[in-house]
């Protein structure tokens, strides 16, 4: 479990500027426009050797009243109350304002870890401008500059002393924990309470971490399971209720402590770009997935409707065409009882290790039938794979030189590999590595 920092301010005052910095790559849309920012973006960051999950929120306008401003509220409500540390950005130029005072007071409440930033501190002759923001009753100041990188360092020193060490608990590694993860009422609880139902093994009910799943663990036929619920809400206000950006966030944490995802989206209205951002971010995580379109029953359909919507969906989700779909409906009962047989089957799946020697007959193969790549007059030479890790599996080739192995090859490479083997459910890694010269 890695620890989440959120930054939240006024528009404008260099939020996502900080982002893109913190995690090392041009993330967040950047523009010198108010509320540019409109949903939260998430990357992770790393300092000293400390990872941490990163979120960026949109501008918090106190006195907005159109619906953008106060969606971009809610979800920075939502940010702050499942971060562990925040980070509460100023405007240096602008100095301290009214929007400032209102903000600070609802952090104070938050009883969460509050760094104050003031951002825009581009030389040396402009830091004491920090000296207004001490009214804010939030501790010293750090003043930065996002665009130029000053003070970045020790910012990030400051961060990692109030995070949590979030340390992993032992677990028994014949349990596979099962997330459910997806937009609001898609049908995530329907959908446990259904295999629960079905079996009627429930041993306990337990806290899951110190946010908000419920794990459930129980067993079938001899095997051991944990469902994790991300579908509860642990706030009952109407904000948490009503606003659908929380289920990123939730994704996050369970997709973390899961070995198989359910993707759980709804049947009626297909794939959205929230489901797209959900399932991207357990495709990015490396765990083993399962797409269930539930609520089946609610669609009107043919003998092609299945296949049909199945092609709809690889479309959509073209990153992970390797996830199995499945059609059910919680409510009614429809194809449940497969559910939990093929959670075996990709789990094995992503635990898969195949023999060095298989594995490089394969790449041998592979070769004869499609030469590997040249750029200019330098062909890309491959000497041997070996397959160093699983959840997910991951493939090291050694090479003359990486830069030489194109995406298309590499493309090439991993679908040899799928074909042959399957990894049906798993992503798989491909890594080119320089072979070291004897």
């Amino acid at each position: 479990m890695e620890a989440i920092v959120a930054i939240v301010g006024r528009p404008n005052v260099g939020k996502s500027t900080l982002f893109n910095r913190l995690v090392g790559q041009r993330v967040a849309i950047v523009e010198d426009i108010p509320g540019i920012t409109r949903d939260r973006l998430y990357g992770e960051a790393e300092w000293t050797g400390y990872r941490f999950n990163l979120i960026d929120t949109g501008g918090i306008e106190v006195e907005g009243s159109n619906d953008i401003s106060v969606q971009i509220r809610k979800q920075a409500e939502i940010a702050i109350a499942e971060a562990d540390t925040i980070l509460f950005m100023t405007d240096g130029k602008q100095g301290l304002q009214g929007d400032d005072k209102e903000i600070a007071e609802y952090l104070r409440r938050s009883k969460k870890p509050v760094i104050l930033v003031v951002n825009k501190i581009d030389n040396q002759g402009m830091v004491d401008a920090i000296y207004d923001f001490y009214e804010l009753a939030l501790g010293d100041p750090i003043e930065i500059s996002a665009v130029n990188g000053l003070n970045i360092g020790d910012l990030l020193d400051q961060i990692v002393a109030t995070l949590p060490r979030l340390e992993e608990k032992e677990e028994e590694d014949d349990i596979i924990r099962i997330s459910f993860i997806g937009r609001p009422n898609v049908g995530k609880s329907s959908l446990i309470n259904s295999i629960l139902g079905e079996q009627r093994v429930i041993v306990s009910n337990v806290p899951g971490t110190t946010r908000d799943a419920i794990d459930t663990p129980f067993e079938r036929d001899g095997k051991k399971y944990i469902l994790i619920d991300t579908a509860g809400m642990r706030r009952k206000s109407k904000i948490y209720e009503n606003v659908e950006h929380y289920s990123v966030l939730r994704a996050l944490r369970a997709v973390e402590r899961s070995d198989v995802v359910m993707m759980v989206i709804d049947a009626t209205a297909g794939v959205t770009e929230q489901d797209k951002r959900i399932a991207g971010y357990a495709h990015e995580q490396g765990r083993a997935m399962i797409i269930v379109m539930n609520k089946w029953d609610l669609v009107d359909k043919d003998t092609n409707t299945a296949d049909q919507e199945t092609k709809k969906i690889r479309n959509e989700l073209i990153f992970c065409t390797y996830a199995p779909v499945i059609f059910v409906s919680a409510l009614t009962g429809q194809r449940m009882s497969r559910l939990l047989e093929m959670v075996d089957y990709v789990a094995d799946q992503h635990s898969l290790r195949l023999q060095t020697s298989s594995l490089n007959d394969l790449l041998q193969e592979a070769m004869r039938l499609a030469p590997p790549p040249s750029m200019g007059n330098r062909r890309l030479k491959i000497f041997y794979v070996n397959q160093v890790a699983t959840k997910p599996p991951l493939f090291v080739f050694f090479v003359n030189d990486p830069e030489l192995a194109h995406f298309s090859y590499v493309r090439y490479l991993e679908n040899k590999i799928r074909s042959t083997y399957g990894f049906e459910g798993t992503p798989i890694r491909l890594s080119f590595r320089q072979r070291e010269r004897q």
